[in-house]
């Protein structure tokens, strides 16, 4: 097939080379504009443009890709089929409707549950022990429309939503060319969602991603997970903001019912005890750590520096 690729994030680029793997030819990638980032604030291309570029993929960046003069010249193309992963854009109807065979995405959920923006990040955090990929017929709403193919995976016990992402990166691109081999031979079948069932996950941002510590510690452990590596799960210690990962639960350090530390009360702290904080229940230990304006290390390699001591509380 002549496949027009709209894609932004990492997430999008199994899916990217799976189908050229395939033998479908890519007549155009379209990705987001170049964003200002880091401490220099340059210009830095996405993943994808940087993918594409690499394969030699004709590159449009346009800020509003649903603008008539665009849509004319992605027509020229003569694309069968778009395909969408990750892009971070909406897509207007006449986008959606401008190859023959129309615009498939593909979503890291199992449609109808975690529509929107972070269903790999939700997933963890709700504690859902199975998710997977769906590829989907695009509508103008969000996520809702006709499912064509779906994989499923368990999510593991300590896996975080970095490594559930590039897991769930893999699996839809294999998905992706299994349901087109489908489609071309005619035996892909559309189902629609049961949107009684839908559930969201929608973007987090920083503030979002603050731990609560006065909540049990398998459901702080879990929130640090589900916000690893961005935006990051943090909380502020003497003031200033502490990113924290790798949490691991430790059952009875502290008690419900104020029969121990308070919640956020640090209760070890050195290299060879670890750094621990107590919950409403239990604490959790925190393998990794990032202070403001510094890379992220091990909790131990920060604790050197006597970092942080027992008794203080993180907010």
């Amino acid at each position: 097939m002549r496949v027009l690729f709209w894609g932004t994030a990492t997430f999008a680029l199994p899916s990217l080379r799976s189908l050229a793997d395939a033998g479908h030819e890519i007549v155009a990638v379209v990705t987001q504009p170049d964003r200002r980032a880091g401490r220099g604030r340059r210009p830095r291309p996405t993943p994808v443009k940087e993918a594409a570029l690499a394969a030699e993929y004709p590159v449009f960046t346009p800020e509003r890709p649903g603008r008539p003069a665009f849509l004319a010249r992605m027509r020229a193309l003569r694309p069968d089929l778009s395909v969408v992963a990750a892009y971070g854009h909406f897509l207007s109807r006449e986008a959606l409707g401008l190859p023959a065979f129309g615009s498939i995405n593909v979503h890291g959920s199992l449609l109808p549950a975690l529509r929107g923006a972070a269903p790999v990040h939700w997933a963890i955090a709700r504690g859902h022990p199975v998710t997977g990929v769906t590829i989907m017929r695009m509508v103008r709403a969000m996520d809702a429309g006709p499912i064509l193919h779906q994989e499923r995976t368990d999510i593991f016990p300590d896996e975080t939503a970095s490594e559930l992402y590039e897991r769930l990166a893999r699996m839809g691109g294999g998905g992706l060319v299994r349901a087109l081999a489908m489609m071309e031979e005619g035996a892909l079948e559309e189902h629609p969602q049961d949107h009684a069932r839908a559930t969201f996950a929608p973007r987090l941002s920083r503030r979002d991603a603050r731990v609560e510590w006065a909540r049990p510690a398998g459901k702080v452990a879990r929130w640090m997970r589900a916000m690893d590596a961005v935006p990051g799960a943090w909380s502020e210690l003497d003031g200033s903001p502490l990113k924290l990962f790798r949490p691991r639960v430790v059952e009875g350090d502290a008690q419900a019912g104020g029969e121990g530390p308070g919640p956020g009360t640090v209760i070890a702290a050195d290299p060879g005890q670890g750094f621990r904080v107590a919950t409403a229940e239990g604490s959790v230990e925190v393998g990794e750590v990032q202070p403001a304006g510094k890379r992220r290390m091990p909790a131990r390699d920060w604790l050197r520096g006597r970092a942080a001591r027992p008794g203080q509380v993180l907010r």
